[in-house]
C-alpha cells in the first residue's frame, strides 16, 4: 500500500470511529425516557429538525460552527458534497421505536441502533477479512459483532435466551442488508419488533 493510499485507509478509519461514536449517543435515550418520555420524543424530533437546518446551510456553502465541521468529517464518500442523511434516520429511528414499542422493547430496539450497528460497522472496517456475497459488501465479522452486541443487550431485558437469539438475528440479517442509512430505521424496528412478538414488553 502506498503512502497516499495508507493516509486515505487512516483518515477513514478516522472518520468510521467519529461517525459511530456520535451514533451512539443514541443509546442514552431509553435512559432519558425513563425519566421523561415525553422530553425525550421532543428532544430527539427537535434535536433532528435542528440538524436538517443546520445540514441545509451547510449543504448552501454556510457553515455552522462544530455541527458542520462534525458532518462534513464524519460523512462517508459517497456523501461528500451531498446533504448527510444518516443523523436524520437515527433520529426517525430513535422515534419510531419509543412512539412503536413498550419501554422494555424500545430500549432493546434503540441499543440494537446504537450499539449494535455501531460495533458492527467498526469491526467490520477494522477486522473485517470474510467477505461473501451474500453480505453484500459487508463482512462476517462485522455481522457477528453485531449479532454479539444485540444478543448481550437482550438477553438480560428479556430474561429469555431464545428471544434474545431471535432479536440479534434478526438486527444482525436487516443490517447485512444493503440498506445504506435507512438501515437506522429498520435495524432497531426489526429488533423491537422481534423482541415484543417473542417477550411481549
Amino acid at each position: 500500500m502506498n503512502l497516499v493510499a495508507e493516509q486515505s485507509m487512516k483518515q477513514e478509519l478516522k472518520a468510521e470511529l467519529v461517525r459511530k461514536c456520535l451514533h451512539m449517543l443514541i443509546g442514552f435515550a431509553p435512559v432519558l425516557a425513563l425519566w421523561s418520555y415525553t422530553g425525550t420524543l421532543i428532544l430527539i424530533a427537535s434535536g433532528t429538525l435542528l440538524y436538517v437546518c443546520f445540514e441545509t446551510l451547510r449543504h448552501n456553502g454556510i457553515n455552522v460552527p462544530v455541527v458542520s465541521f462534525l458532518t462534513d468529517f464524519a460523512s462517508r464518500r459517497r456523501d461528500k458534497g451531498r446533504f448527510v442523511i444518516g443523523p436524520v434516520t437515527l433520529g426517525a429511528g430513535a422515534l419510531l421505536s419509543l412512539l412503536m414499542f413498550p419501554p422494555k422493547t424500545a430500549a432493546v430496539a434503540i441499543y440494537a441502533l446504537a450499539v449494535g450497528d455501531s460495533v458492527s460497522s467498526l469491526t467490520g472496517k477494522f477486522f473485517g477479512r470474510f467477505r461473501p456475497a451474500f453480505l453484500c459488501g459487508k463482512s462476517v465479522e462485522g455481522s457477528l459483532a453485531c449479532f454479539t452486541a444485540v444478543f448481550l443487550f437482550s438477553w438480560p431485558v428479556s430474561g429469555s435466551l431464545y428471544t434474545a437469539l431471535i432479536s440479534a438475528a434478526a438486527a444482525t440479517a436487516v443490517e447485512a442488508l444493503p440498506l445504506r442509512d435507512w438501515d437506522n430505521i429498520f435495524i432497531p424496528l426489526a429488533a423491537g419488533l422481534a423482541f415484543w412478538l417473542n417477550h411481549g414488553a
